[in-house]
């Protein structure tokens, strides 16, 4: 059984930064692809970086690149998205979610198991 449990999350200021943690259970990292998707008020929920061995490499949405970087901890079987320059407009519940494989197209229904998101607030 996968599990997924968020952490990170808080309120910074714009330009801040934080780290959210999606730690893992029930799978091994290297088999899946690790996907950070974000919901915003009132919003549909939108993907913003998916990583997986499979692929090699990861992929981010057009507004977060270069602000956001995911990366992994195989020993703690942990998956990190580090977020800096913060802005408003990344306030929202960050979700992890996993699926078998490669990110393909990241698609939210591509995503198989769901964590239970993590509040991030960026405001002053």
């Amino acid at each position: 059984q996968v599990q997924l449990v968020e952490s990170g999350g808080g309120l910074v200021q714009p330009g801040g930064s934080l780290r959210l943690s999606c730690a893992a259970s029930g799978i091994t990292l290297d088999d899946y692809a690790i996907g950070w998707f974000r919901q915003a008020p009132g919003k549909e929920r939108e993907g913003v970086s998916c990583w997986s061995r499979s692929d090699g490499r990861a992929y981010e949405t057009d507004s977060v690149r270069g602000r956001f970087t995911i990366s992994t901890d195989n020993a703690k079987n942990t998956v990190y998205l580090q977020m800096s320059s913060l802005e408003p407009e990344d306030t929202g519940v960050y979700f992890c979610a996993t699926v078998w494989g490669s990110c393909r197209a990241w698609e939210l229904v591509d995503f198989t198991s769901w964590g239970q998101g993590t509040q991030v607030t960026v405001s002053s």
